[in-house]
């Protein structure tokens, strides 16, 4: 997708953030288009998940600013949909798929929610779009990983969100969820041109759908096209130790070099 003629969703400005001493980034600078597909990629402890939290307005920044649609962002805003890692919900929850769904049109509203029409016309909406109408009345701790994840899906997507923030949703998903939950997100961002910031340790599954790459590593970062970041030399100038990028049969491997800072993009690990 051709971003110069989208309309600007997601404006980020010179923001750092550091902890202490340490700082994970500075200087950042990123925009982030009505449609785009951005994914966040990097080792563990970079502030991947740090920047959705900068985002959500859960994480001050240390310097810059993130404002969306031309507004500083705010906890609790409408206008953000957030799929999180997958993690299991513990059995005998008292929560049906549907009723989870609806805290993502309701759930920052103060008091007891009132589910309304409106409310159930669009959370029936949502669990059709991701084909998860079936279970729609079930307890969602009786649903599979991936059947959980498809209704976080429809939760974050319930109020028209106008950008997606994806944190390793595919994270413990088998390879036939992983690719169920990525076209998912795509469908969503391309049937209302919602933009997507996708945070993941394994490009692969979505490398297809893939407009740019913020890639954060050694305190450091890098943002393009993936041919355009995903690239032997590229990658060893941000790391600052020789870094290899393999390419097989439409997939990407990269591995660091010996100071231990190794980060697999092909198979996940």
């Amino acid at each position: 997708m051709g971003i110069d003629s989208a309309g600007t969703v997601l404006s980020i400005r010179d923001a750092a953030l550091a902890y202490g001493d340490r700082t994970l980034w500075s200087g950042l600078d990123l925009e982030v288009h009505a449609g785009e597909f951005v994914a966040v990629l990097g080792p563990n402890g970079t502030g991947k998940t740090s920047l959705l939290r900068a985002i959500l307005g859960l994480q001050p920044l240390t310097a810059g600013s993130v404002e969306l649609l031309g507004e500083p962002t705010r906890k609790g805003d409408h206008r953000v949909g957030y799929v999180p890692q997958q993690k299991v919900i513990g059995e005998g929850t008292p929560l049906r798929a549907r009723d989870l769904v609806a805290l993502g049109i309701d759930g920052a509203r103060p008091g007891i929610p009132l589910v309304s029409r409106d409310t159930r016309r669009r959370v029936d909406a949502a669990l059709e779009a991701v084909g998860a109408t079936r279970y729609a009345k079930q307890s969602v701790s009786s649903l599979s990983g991936g059947e959980q994840q498809r209704v976080r899906i429809a939760q974050a997507i319930a109020g028209d969100p106008a950008i997606l923030l994806c944190d390793e949703p595919l994270l413990s998903l088998d390879l036939a969820h992983q690719r169920a939950v990525s076209e998912l997100i795509d469908q969503q961002r391309r049937r209302l041109d919602t933009a997507v910031l996708f945070v993941t340790h394994d490009v692969n599954p979505v490398l297809g759908m893939v407009d740019r790459v913020l890639y954060l590593a050694a305190g450091r970062f890098t943002i393009g096209t993936p041919d355009e970041v995903l690239r032997a030399d590229v990658l060893t100038e941000l790391y600052g130790t020789p870094v290899d990028v393999f390419r097989s049969h439409g997939r990407v491997v990269v591995i660091g070099g010996a100071d231990d800072t190794a980060h697999h993009d092909g198979d996940g690990h």
